[in-house]
C-alpha cells in the first residue's frame, strides 16, 4: 500500500482550527497524522482515515513527561473520534457536521478525571467559506457536551471560530470556547471562556507546522500566562 500527498490533488478542507472540529473531512481514503507538543513535556499523536466522501474516525494517544527523568505520566486511555456530514455547503448555506471525540487537550486530572481542556464529546458543527483575494476565509459555528463531567459541570457549551489564509501558505486561526461546562466550583475554569490563536505554514505538498497560543483569556487559575503549543501535520492518501 503506497501512501501519497493529497494537497497536490485538491484543497484539503481544515478538519480543525486550535482545538474546536470544523464540518471539513479528509477525503474518502485520506490519511491524517497529526503530533502536538505541549506544556509538561508533553506530547500527544493521532491518527484520521477517512472512510468515505462524508465521514471518517480516528484515534489518539498521549501523555507528559515524555521527556527527563521524571516518572512517566501516559493518559489513561486511547480515545476516539467519529464525523459524519450531514448536509453539503451550498452557495448560500453551510455544510454540517455531528461527530464524538473523547480527547481532550493538555495533561489529564486523575482526580477529576479530566483533561486540562475537556474534550468536545458530541457536537454539531456548521462550516461555510468564502474566497477572499489573500485567500479563503471559513467561519465556523458549533454546539457540544463533553462527557468529562468529574467536576459536576455537565452543561451544553458551544463555539466560535474562523481560519483565514494569507496567501497560498499561511493560514490565520482563531477559536472562542464558552466554557460553559467548565466554570462550577469544582471546575478548572473561571467563567472567561477560552480564546485561542495560531497560526499554520504548509511545508510541503504533505506537511504542516502551527504554533499555537490557548487560553490567552487566562480563563482559570491553573496556569497564569497562555499555553505555548506546536502541532505538526501530515496528509496523504492510501
Amino acid at each position: 500500500m503506497a501512501f501519497v500527498p493529497v494537497w497536490a490533488q485538491q484543497d484539503l478542507q481544515p478538519r480543525q482550527l486550535v482545538e474546536a472540529p470544523t464540518a471539513g473531512l479528509l477525503p474518502s481514503r485520506g490519511l491524517g497524522l497529526d503530533l502536538r507538543f505541549y506544556g509538561g513535556d508533553g506530547i500527544l499523536g493521532g491518527v484520521s482515515v477517512g472512510l468515505f466522501s462524508r465521514g471518517m474516525v480516528g484515534v489518539s494517544f498521549g501523555g507528559s513527561d515524555l521527556l527527563g527523568n521524571e516518572a512517566l505520566d501516559l493518559n489513561p486511555r486511547v480515545e476516539f473520534s467519529g464525523r459524519v456530514r450531514v448536509l453539503e455547503e451550498g452557495y448560500t448555506i453551510p455544510a454540517l457536521a455531528v461527530g464524538y471525540i473523547s480527547q481532550g487537550y493538555g495533561m489529564f486530572d486523575d482526580e477529576l478525571k479530566r483533561y486540562t481542556r475537556k474534550s468536545k464529546g458530541i457536537y454539531a458543527v456548521a462550516s461555510k467559506n468564502f474566497k477572499l483575494p489573500l485567500g479563503h476565509t471559513g467561519l465556523h459555528v458549533g454546539a457540544n457536551r463533553s462527557f468529562e463531567d468529574g467536576d459536576g459541570d455537565s452543561d451544553f457549551t458551544g463555539y466560535v471560530g474562523v481560519d483565514t489564509g494569507l496567501g497560498k501558505y499561511v493560514v490565520v486561526l482563531a477559536e472562542y470556547d464558552f466554557g460553559l461546562n467548565d466554570n462550577s466550583d469544582n471546575s478548572l475554569g473561571s467563567g472567561k471562556g477560552f480564546f485561542n490563536a495560531g497560526i499554520r505554514w504548509t511545508l510541503s505538498e504533505a506537511f504542516a507546522l502551527e504554533f499555537d497560543l490557548k487560553n490567552i483569556f487566562r480563563n482559570g487559575m491553573q496556569n497564569p500566562h497562555p499555553d505555548r503549543e506546536l502541532r505538526i501535520a501530515y496528509f496523504g492518501k492510501f
